[in-house]
């Protein structure tokens, strides 16, 4: 999975692969995200972690966090259930982003 920033600095990610890590089809991801059940966050890092971005998107059940590289490449994940769940969690990122 790769995620890639277009000339304005905005993410852009193929729905299809999104919806896979969050185990939902495109698009039921799709409706959601029209329904305002999808929130999305990313995290620039910044220090030792310069280059690196922590993308966080939660659905109404599922949470996934991708730790990418400089090139965009994804280098960590991990998945998480949204309610009760801290989204802020380490993923080998440190200091503030």
């Amino acid at each position: 999975m790769r995620f890639e920033c277009d000339p304005d600095g905005a993410w852009i990610v193929d729905p299809a692969s999104l919806a896979s890590k969050l185990g939902v089809t495109a698009a039921h991801l799709q409706s959601q995200e029209r329904r305002g059940l999808v929130g999305s966050r990313v995290e620039i890092g910044s220090g030792s972690d310069e280059g690196r971005a922590r993308v966080t998107v939660t659905t109404e059940y599922s949470g996934w966090q991708g730790l990418f590289d400089a090139d965009g490449a994804l280098i960590g994940e991990r998945f998480f259930e949204p309610a009760g769940t801290d989204v802020a969690a380490s993923t080998g990122l440190s200091g503030r982003h």
